[in-house]
């Protein structure tokens, strides 16, 4: 848990009090490669913290496989459209790797914001930048080519290639597994 603590003061400073009443709303959970965190058409009830390993959001389109993205260690993960409306969602989580979690309660979390507006800023500003990277993932779907899209991505996370079958980072990019074949032997 000081993984998260440590993460979030880099954010935002909370107080003692609420960092303990966060810690106790929190729990960790482990997912083996491959398993969904949180499935399909399922409610989001649940805040992640990634600690260690990979999850990636993923939908399916005319039973396609979509990746809509990725979260490597220090990121926070829900399906954010299920949390906010309570509505049950199109996408799920799935661990890529051998993944370990902090898994918060969002009812209880939300609870807390009453009483620690610390904490209820501290996520107000994990939610802003989270905004904004998903303004920045449309407009480079829009305006950006293949090529920038891939070459953004190894520059935000090195070691993609590494930790990330290359047919979700293909679904990532929006082509094909072929077309990111080329663009890899061109690089």
């Amino acid at each position: 848990m000081q993984t998260l603590l440590k993460h979030i003061q880099s954010i935002h400073s909370i107080s003692k009090k609420a960092e303990k009443a966060l810690l106790e709303i929190s729990k960790e959970v482990r997912f083996q490669k491959g398993v969904d965190v949180q499935l399909i058409g399922h409610t989001c009830k649940t805040i992640y913290f990634v600690k260690e390993g990979c999850v990636r959001i993923y939908y399916f389109k005319e039973d396609i496989d979509i990746t809509e993205s990725f979260e490597f260690e220090n990121a926070f993960v829900a399906r954010a459209e299920s949390l906010f409306t309570g509505k049950p969602s199109l996408k799920a989580i799935q661990a890529i790797e051998d993944t370990s979690l902090i898994a918060i309660d969002s009812n209880k979390l939300f609870q807390l914001f009453d009483t620690h507006h610390d904490m209820e800023r501290l996520f107000r500003k994990i939610i802003e930048a989270s905004y904004v990277n998903t303004v920045n993932r449309i407009e480079s779907l829009q305006f950006h080519t293949a090529d920038e899209r891939y070459l953004d991505l190894l520059k935000e996370h090195k070691d993609v290639l590494k930790r990330v079958p290359l047919k979700y980072i293909a679904s990532y990019l929006g082509i094909t597994p072929v077309s990111l074949s080329r663009i890899r032997s061109q690089k």
